[in-house]
């Protein structure tokens, strides 16, 4: 029998969907499921994207530049001008999602067996982009009692080695919620400047930042041309998730003639979805704005009614809409299977997204859980009190 690669044994499963087989099966016994484990926002894409693909009159639909259509990315320039990130469309590849984006990275600037130090926990898949390009993830832990803060600089140096490429973080954080002040830019700034490596922000929740708190990107600090890379998407902003549109931006420009490679081997980005996403940044701020109060609301609501339960503890995050929660459980695996295969609340459970796949630490987080805030209040609140329930149960 035909072998399979130690990549592909290797590769972990998601830590988000793995439970969909018993969510479906618990949907099949009658059973109705909040959905906190995936960031897939319920707000409405806005219709200026939709109508753009309606109204498109193509004949062909053919490739577009392998770095995606130059009056994309000269709309998003232009957007992120707005925001004090000043970038050409020369210094843009558009990409299938992030995802895309961040193997982009990884492949333009690491070779197999290289590093890459990661403050956990991170978005998952950043340990599949790793194995998928046999790269070690080298973690620094933020810890809960911290609210995820970004760790000592120390810690970082601590672990650079000769293999090291890159520093990557996720601002605002997915899955803490966490938003790193221009402060902590400045010194990741320093310690990447200091050893010659590479800066990978990942800003896809731009847009979702709260409590009068701004956002500042790798791109709008001085001195780091060379070594600062962004990694964005239209997903969570516009809540486009399945357009599949993100770019990577970068002032390197051999880094950015090497993304481009890449960029061909693929061929081209979506051309349908570039045409939705070049119309959504035309969405007017008031979208914006009531988006962030209602993402703040039910964030609110969320830390408020998990802090009335005994024995849980949460970080409030500053922006994004997840939050982790650490539980009176042993192991949050068992307890997330648990909800669905063996509880209910007149008819109802929840789905949650165990923690310890946040890490690549091994034995870490495995107490904790990923809330996506991504419901009606009201639905929080129920979800919250199904969470309350089901915890004196399964601990007695």
């Amino acid at each position: 029998m035909p072998t399979i690669s130690k990549k592909g044994q290797q590769m972990p499963a998601s830590p988000i969907r793995k439970l969909v087989p018993y969510a479906e099966e618990a949907v099949k016994n009658g059973k109705n499921i909040y959905y906190l484990n995936i960031g897939q926002p319920d707000i409405k894409t806005p219709k200026i994207a939709l109508q753009a693909v309606k109204d498109s009159d193509i004949d062909v639909l053919a490739y577009s530049r392998s770095e995606g259509s130059e009056i994309y990315r000269q709309k998003i320039s232009t957007y992120y001008s707005k925001h004090n990130i000043n970038v050409t469309h020369d210094d843009i590849v558009v990409t299938t999602g992030g995802s895309e984006a961040l193997l982009f990275a990884f492949g333009s600037i690491m070779d197999v067996d290289d590093e890459i130090i990661i403050p956990e926990p991170f978005y998952a898949n950043y340990n599949g982009f790793s194995t998928a390009s046999g790269v070690k993830v080298v973690p620094v832990i933020s810890k809960i009692e911290d609210n995820f803060a970004l760790p000592p600089i120390e810690a970082f140096e601590e672990l650079i080695t000769p293999k090291t490429k890159a520093i990557l973080i996720c601002n605002p954080g997915n899955p803490t919620g966490y938003l790193y002040s221009k402060e902590e830019i400045k010194k990741l700034a320093a310690i990447v400047k200091k050893h010659d490596l590479f800066l990978i922000a990942d800003e896809v929740y731009r847009e979702f930042v709260y409590d009068g708190n701004t956002h500042y990107s790798v791109m709008q600090e001085t001195g780091l041309e060379d070594h600062a890379i962004m990694i964005d998407s239209v997903s969570k902003r516009y809540s486009m998730c399945g357009a599949r549109i993100g770019c990577l931006v970068s002032k390197n420009k051999t880094l950015m003639q090497t993304v481009l490679k890449f960029a061909q081997a693929r061929l081209s980005p979506p051309t349908l979805a570039q045409i939705a996403s070049e119309a959504a940044l035309d969405t007017p701020q008031s979208y914006f704005d009531a988006v962030s109060e209602e993402y703040v609301e039910r964030r609110n609501t969320l830390i408020s009614e998990l802090q009335k339960i005994d024995g849980v503890k949460v970080a409030k995050p500053k922006g994004a809409f997840y939050c982790i929660a650490e539980l009176p459980v042993k192991n949050s695996d068992d307890f997330a299977q648990w909800l669905l295969e063996n509880f209910d609340v007149n008819g109802e459970t929840i789905m949650v997204a165990p923690a310890g796949g946040f890490y690549s630490t091994p034995g870490v987080g495995l107490n904790q859980i990923r809330i996506a805030y991504v419901l009606k209040k009201e639905s929080l609140i129920k979800a919250v009190n199904i969470l309350k329930e089901a915890l004196k149960v399964y601990n007695n």
